[in-house]
């Protein structure tokens, strides 16, 4: 249960596009606040909000470097994720092959 919770807040998290914009970028190396907000629309103080849920959300971790925090993409929050989708994948997959056996099932009775 609790993985299912990680990666339900994980999605929630990347659910919004300015998000899944910062994520990307840290996904490039690790940044400091001010160099996210350099390359968004959206202020410093706003980007620090969003990096905040990103970390809740296990995504993201930082370290302090000075004065400054530098952000970066957890690995093991990403691989959570990762994993999360491919067992939702296979699912999927499952249920189609599933649906199509019986389908092709159905058309040959028809005959």
């Amino acid at each position: 249960m609790a993985a299912r919770a990680y990666a339900d807040d994980a999605f929630e998290a990347l659910g919004d596009p300015t998000r899944r914009q910062i994520f990307r970028l840290l996904g490039r190396g690790e940044r400091s606040v001010g160099e996210i907000a350099v390359q968004l629309p959206v202020s410093r103080p706003a980007v620090s909000q969003h990096l905040r849920i990103l970390k809740e959300a296990e995504l993201v971790s930082d370290r302090p470097d000075g004065v400054r925090r530098l952000y970066s993409v957890r690995r093991t929050g990403l691989e959570a994720l990762r994993t999360d989708l491919e067992h939702m994948w296979d699912s999927a997959l499952a249920e189609y092959a599933m649906a199509a056996e019986t389908g092709a099932g159905d058309e040959r009775s028809d005959r």
